[in-house]
């Protein structure tokens, strides 16, 4: 049925979200048979966790000064570095797309190699024309330096200094999208301005009947 039969126009059909296939690391963890057992490994973390309790309890009843609990994000330490490096966030340009020129330096920098950003050209921005398709980082082997910061040449990757949130299931889902560091917390407030898209000259009638070619 088309909409010029009177009926309802077609519904757009739902794509699935892209997949992007994740690297594969020489130095990857494998579990031992021990560890795929499952119920040692979790009696020997409960171990941990009694043994840690127990150890800051005996400080509290002794006297001491133990570890205090801190609800975070609700609650934060007073000794919260101001400083830390934590999630990271790309700058957007006035029209609000990524300041990132896609020029590698930052996955180039990083220690880890876990920067994965896929380039895009655009014929019409001249002062430009390299943007991120995909940009991506890796956060289950981020080690949080900021060197990706310090290497940038456009102000286009920050770091904020809330911790991200790391806890997942599958290391496939700790890969943050750059849709995520665009939306998280927006920021446009770049120390280097991207250069706006050049305007087509456009000549006012005047000038062009001044050069229209006369007639003999």
């Amino acid at each position: 049925m088309t909409p010029g039969d009177g009926g309802a126009p077609p519904r757009p059909v739902a794509r699935p979200p892209v997949r992007y296939a994740r690297p594969q690391y020489w130095n990857a963890n494998t579990l031992t048979w021990w560890e795929r057992l499952y119920l040692p490994e979790v009696l020997r973390g409960l171990g941990i966790t009694t043994g840690v309790f127990l150890r800051n309890m005996a400080k509290w009843l002794t006297g001491r000064r133990g570890a205090v609990t801190t609800y975070y994000p609700e609650e934060r330490r007073p000794d919260f570095a101001p400083r830390n490096r934590g999630k990271h966030v790309l700058t957007q340009r006035p029209d609000g797309s990524p300041q990132c020129i896609a020029c590698n330096m930052c996955a180039t920098a990083c220690p880890a190699k876990v920067i994965e950003i896929e380039p895009g050209f655009d014929p019409d921005d001249p002062a430009h024309p390299k943007y991120p398709v995909r940009f991506e980082i890796d956060y289950s082997r981020c080690v949080f330096c900021g060197l990706c910061v310090e290497a940038c040449p456009e102000d286009a990757i920050r770091m904020e200094p809330d911790v991200p949130d790391l806890v997942a299931t599958d290391r496939y889902n700790m890969w943050l999208t750059m849709d995520e560091m665009l939306t998280w917390r927006p920021q446009a407030d770049v120390a280097k301005p991207y250069p706006p898209k050049p305007v087509p000259l456009t000549l006012s009638p005047s000038v062009q009947r001044g050069r229209a070619p006369s007639n003999p």
